[in-house]
């Protein structure tokens, strides 16, 4: 049987949809070939795991032919698929599985796309609003509509022998071998600067941590936040106060640092989710955003919020 996957659009979401990933690998089982469309920024989110057969890169507004719906579908349809399960909302992404012609398409009735999908999920809601439900337990829906069976709500991620030896270099450069703790910050995220926590707070909280609880601090970034994080080494100006703002920023590099930590602090983004499917304590600091929306189960994870009128 040949199966397409639709993957979430967003770093955190793709974390969110381990556990479903999961139990449609042990349901469809090894013979099935398992292919998963995904968005070429978030495809190293899932370096390492065990549960695609083969991926197609999707970006509708890439300059690359290939990447864009026409070409993608007519891909898909070469690959006979029986089913074809959709793990985001979009219209387009149900035409995409229209055109490739599978047999039963499985996703949640959105933006009008109903009449394209053979197996069709209501979200739940309050009234008129949609009701605040995680998005790791509104795609274990579409797992259970598959015929899945779920066991665990755990995230998942793993990191590849190349993750690794990078993250080796980071900890050897930084003598972070000896450090009595590593706590990893995290300061921003691809939403936009809504999410962020301001720069100075950071520096007081490195060197909080420092003096008060004798860590060393990583700074991780991602492309945006370099200079960020450069910054916030620069004004802390203490040698147990690092960052990645000198290497060239990689999934696969924050994944290995967060897995090797002992604490991270982070904004709401994807970062925070690593943590969650590495096991590794995280603090999350929420601005705009309602975390019902996001719930990971962590048990380890104290979310920071202030109640104010105007958000979320």
């Amino acid at each position: 049987i040949n199966v397409g996957i639709m993957l979430p659009n967003w770093l955190g979401d793709v974390v969110m949809a381990t556990p479903t990933l999961r139990a449609l690998r042990a349901h469809y089982g090894s013979s099935a070939n398992l292919i998963g469309i995904v968005r070429p920024k978030t495809s190293d989110v899932l370096s390492g795991t065990h549960w695609f057969d083969q991926f197609i890169y999707f970006d509708p507004r890439s300059k690359r032919r290939d990447w864009r719906s026409w070409a993608v579908s007519t891909d898909l349809r070469k690959k006979n698929l029986e089913e074809f399960i959709l793990l985001t909302n979009s219209w387009r992404a149900g035409a995409i599985a229209l055109a490739s012609r599978a047999k039963r398409r499985i996703g949640y009735v959105r933006y009008g796309r109903g009449p394209l999908l053979t197996d069709r999920l209501y979200p739940l809601r309050e009234g008129r609003r949609l009701r605040p439900t995680s998005a790791v337990d509104y795609y274990l829906e579409i797992a259970r509509r598959a015929g899945a069976t779920v066991f665990s709500r755990k995230l998942e991620l793993f990191t590849t022998s190349e993750d690794e030896c990078l993250a080796d270099r980071v900890w050897r450069n930084h003598d972070l071998n000896s450090a009595r703790r590593v706590v990893v910050l995290n300061t921003g995220g691809s939403y936009g600067p809504a999410k962020n926590w301001p720069v100075e707070y950071f520096c007081s909280l490195a060197l909080r941590l420092v003096h008060e609880l004798d860590s060393s601090v990583l700074v991780i970034c991602g492309p945006a936040e370099r200079r960020t994080a450069a910054t916030i080494q620069r004004t802390a100006a203490h040698s147990r106060v690092h960052s990645l703002a000198e290497m060239e920023p990689s999934i696969g590099l924050t994944k290995a640092c967060i897995r090797r930590s002992d604490l991270v602090v982070t904004t709401d983004s994807g970062p925070r989710h690593f943590a969650a499917a590495f096991s590794v304590p995280a603090v999350t600091l929420f601005g705009p955003t309602d975390p019902r929306w996001s719930m990971t189960y962590h048990p380890n994870e104290i979310h920071l919020q202030r109640d104010l009128p105007c958000r979320p």
